[in-house]
């Protein structure tokens, strides 16, 4: 068992790092992830800002919990696109001729989202700090924070996956991720769920977005939590699993 498991890690360990190396070799995925969040923080902060109540004085500081969820959801389109690419090419088939432990191929795209897509989180909060973001939180809430956008971006990850191994075209590939960009902007994540109408409310207030970004705007300002860092583990979790089970599933029927 120890050695299966030692071949089983060391294969993804070169997986991942064939899958960085198209990363690294092609930063402007990265570039075009962080652009449109960072274009709509501008354009909220400094055109809409004024007029929006949220009952907080730095609005970027309220903002930033969603901006972050839709560069994770923007950018988990490209693990669909890569994944669909290797089916067509039959790079998958390749690595199953190797001696490879075969879920290992899977896993090198799923560790390379987490990564890419930690590494356009990082950017995004940086030109927050320089638009006035600040934070009083703590190293244990920013860790809470980092482990709930790492666990958001593995569930969107493994339905990326699913669409990746699923889609008969490029453009299905990453069609798939559009309305995960739209559910930000029906959450709080721009503006209080108070100010919206009874029947968008409701849904605002029972989706997964509201819920995670809750959760991060209290850890960031080192306020109480309350349920709603249990709600958004419980959505994170829940949509990882299922997602996986799919995603495996698709794989095996796929290879």
């Amino acid at each position: 068992m120890e050695a299966i498991k030692k071949h089983f890690f060391s294969d993804m360990g070169v997986m991942l790092g064939r899958s960085m190396r198209h990363i690294l070799r092609s930063m402007d995925t990265i570039i075009t992830v962080t652009i449109m969040p960072i274009a709509f923080m501008l354009l909220f902060v400094y055109v809409f800002g004024g007029a929006i109540q949220t009952g907080t004085e730095n609005y970027v500081n309220y903002l930033l919990p969603g901006i972050l969820l839709i560069a994770i959801a923007s950018g988990i389109a490209y693990t669909a696109f890569r994944l669909f690419m290797d089916m067509q090419r039959g790079i998958f088939e390749r690595f199953h001729s190797m001696p490879i432990a075969r879920s290992t191929v899977l896993w090198g795209h799923v560790l390379t989202s987490l990564v890419s897509n930690a590494i356009s989180v990082v950017v995004i909060i940086l030109v927050a700090l320089v638009m006035g973001f600040r934070s009083s939180a703590g190293v244990l809430s920013w860790l809470a924070v980092a482990g709930i956008l790492a666990l958001f971006t593995l569930a969107l990850t493994w339905i990326a996956a699913i669409a990746g191994l699923s889609a008969k075209s490029v453009d299905g590939a990453s069609a798939f991720s559009y309305p995960l960009l739209f559910l930000p902007f029906i959450s709080s994540a721009f503006v209080p769920t108070e100010t919206m109408p009874s029947v968008v409310r409701a849904f605002a207030e029972n989706q997964p977005v509201t819920s995670i970004v809750e959760a991060i705007r209290a850890l960031l300002s080192s306020q109480p939590v309350g349920n709603d860092i249990w709600v958004a583990l419980a959505w994170c979790i829940g949509i990882t699993l299922v997602a996986y089970i799919f995603a495996m599933r698709a794989y095996k029927k796929r290879v």
